[in-house]
């Protein structure tokens, strides 16, 4: 039986000791600024906090090319000889990253690709899944965990509130009048992902502490996550005391298998400083 071998992108903000204990290959996405050209998780993300303070500019970025993805998927095969690769991608809606990944496919035939349909905790809450799946049934045929993969994906729920509306007006996110009317409003949005899209549904009001419990029992009222595992994100400039109180809210609901995950780079870039998110399965 030929081992299994998952790798995803930079972009699901995969903690690099889950990385490290289950042997997930990971490949970089690319973050651009001041003309440079730098490979997510090399970026420390304050410099582009204090990148944005100093221009009032966001910096852009860039999906892993076809070229990176077939030394990615190469290198794979060097490290370990007749494995079978499952590739869980970040979403195809918001990126040409997976479309790459099928067009450097043709050249593998030990290869599955798999649209997750998500990001950051969303698609690491489909790899974790995965994991576990792999632990239960280690002589799982490929087709079939391909299958079992495909039949998670709509139950992963990710759900998210910026720190503000500035990093997603600058990157065109947001009108300038819907951005101006949400900072005199102190509104903040509530964004989820939905059939790969990045969708704006709910607006809260008030202070970040307060938007945070409003939004997290909000979530816990609509899905009926998996009580094995819950996964929170959040970006650098969330107070600590917000944290310890929606980890204190997860307790309540019966979570005791909290994952905090810090937004990457690439997330970081879109949805700025202060932000916070969460994601699991539901049952």
């Amino acid at each position: 039986m030929r081992k299994i071998i998952l790798s995803t992108e930079s972009g699901a903000d995969l903690p690099t000791d889950l990385a490290a204990e289950h042997n997930i290959q990971v490949v970089p996405m690319h973050i651009i600024m001041d003309g440079k050209d730098y490979l997510d998780g090399s970026l420390p993300v304050q410099d582009i906090y204090d990148y944005y303070d100093r221009t009032k500019k966001i910096p852009s970025t860039t999906s892993t090319n076809v070229h990176e993805y077939q030394e990615f998927f190469s290198k794979i095969n060097k490290d370990y000889p007749d494995c079978t690769i499952v590739h869980i991608g970040y979403t195809s809606k918001a990126s040409s990253s997976f479309q790459h990944a099928v067009m450097a496919s043709e050249e593998f035939d030990n290869l599955y690709l798999i649209d997750a349909l998500n990001v950051t905790g969303g698609l690491t809450a489909i790899i974790m899944h995965t994991v576990k799946q792999l632990e239960q049934e280690p002589n799982i045929e490929p087709t079939k965990l391909v299958e079992k993969i495909e039949a998670i994906i709509p139950k992963s729920k990710l759900a998210f509130v910026p720190g503000s509306l500035e990093f997603l007006r600058a990157g065109g996110r947001v009108s300038n009048v819907a951005y101006l009317g949400g900072a005199l409003l102190k509104l903040k949005p509530r964004i989820e992902l939905i059939d790969g899209h990045l969708v704006s549904n709910k607006k809260y009001r008030g202070k970040m502490s307060s938007v945070s419990e409003k939004f997290i029992r909000d979530y816990f009222e609509r899905h009926n996550i998996d009580r094995g595992q819950l996964y929170l994100i959040y970006s650098i400039g969330l107070e600590e005391g917000i944290k310890q109180r929606m980890e204190d809210i997860a307790k309540e609901h019966g979570f005791e298998n909290i994952k905090w995950m810090q937004a990457g780079a690439m997330i970081s870039t879109h949805s700025g400083p202060g932000g916070f998110g969460i994601a699991g399965v539901e049952v």
